[in-house]
């Protein structure tokens, strides 16, 4: 693998805010484009909204902050604020905090250019790893998360289930069984008209792990992005994930912090 240049990483990172950020729909979300910011509405009652792209400074950024929570308080809706470090101004994230968002743990955006894939990836995968295309399979999946992360996030399973239903040539879900036992999964979702494809979910039982199981979910989605022609992969890596995501070649674009406004806590 050849590394890339600062330069080629700025090129990347600048992609990425255009087709991710700007560009961005979602099946379960409606695209609000304002002057100064992008923003996503729930089309389902009880979702969560998003703003998930701002062009602020320091003159407008507070009034902006202000008019989104009253926007989401009159829908009645929680929403997350997705912070990016090269995001301005450059103490925005310090002013949704003073807004009263929580923070939650930031995650570090990682990018790879399926070109530069290593051929770790490419080798056909011998762990049982099977494409999810009943709903009714996403049981699996939410045991799975709930072993995880000690809680079940009902947002998560509402998206897949809507988007494996609605609009299956977007996404692809996997679980990786060990006999009959689903110990991982993970999904990638590919956008429309767009270079990239994304990586999420990735999670794997603690008693399963170190044995490869995330690596083969990740080569399955990795030679599905290839054989549909994108070009780019990106991935929101957690401290876990991000590790074994750079030994393959992702790079960093950038740290992102979800700041989550919360109506029903108020």
């Amino acid at each position: 693998m050849t590394p890339m240049t600062p330069a080629t990483i700025e090129q990347l990172r600048q992609l990425y805010t255009q087709y991710e950020r700007i560009q961005a729909t979602s099946p379960d979300m409606r695209r609000d484009a304002l002057p100064n910011l992008i923003r996503q509405i729930p089309v389902e009652a009880g979702d969560r909204g998003a703003v998930i792209y701002s062009q602020l400074d320091d003159a407008d950024a507070d009034a902006a902050i202000q008019a989104q929570i009253a926007y989401f308080e009159q829908l009645g809706c929680d929403f997350e604020w997705k912070h990016y470090d090269y995001d301005t101004p450059p103490d925005l994230k310090a002013r949704l905090a003073a807004h009263g968002f929580e923070l939650e743990e930031s995650e570090t955006i990682m990018a790879l250019a399926l070109a530069q894939a290593p051929a770790a990836l490419l080798q056909p995968v011998t762990h049982d790893v099977r494409r999810v295309r009943d709903p009714d399979e996403l049981d699996a999946i939410d045991r799975i998360k709930a072993a995880v992360w000690g809680e079940t996030r009902d947002f998560v399973t509402q998206f897949l289930r809507l988007t494996l239903t609605q609009s299956p040539e977007r996404i692809s879900i996997y679980i990786a069984y060990a006999g009959e036992l689903p110990v991982s999964c993970g999904w990638i979702y590919f956008p429309t008209e767009s270079p990239f494809a994304s990586l999420w979910g990735g999670a794997t039982l603690a008693t399963h792990r170190k044995q490869g199981f995330y690596t083969a979910l990740l080569a399955v989605r990795v030679q599905e992005a290839l054989a549909r022609g994108k070009h780019y992969l990106t991935i929101d890596a957690s401290p876990m994930s991000r590790p074994i995501v750079e030994r393959f070649g992702f790079v960093q674009l950038a740290e992102s912090t979800p700041c989550i406004w919360r109506v029903r806590a108020r």
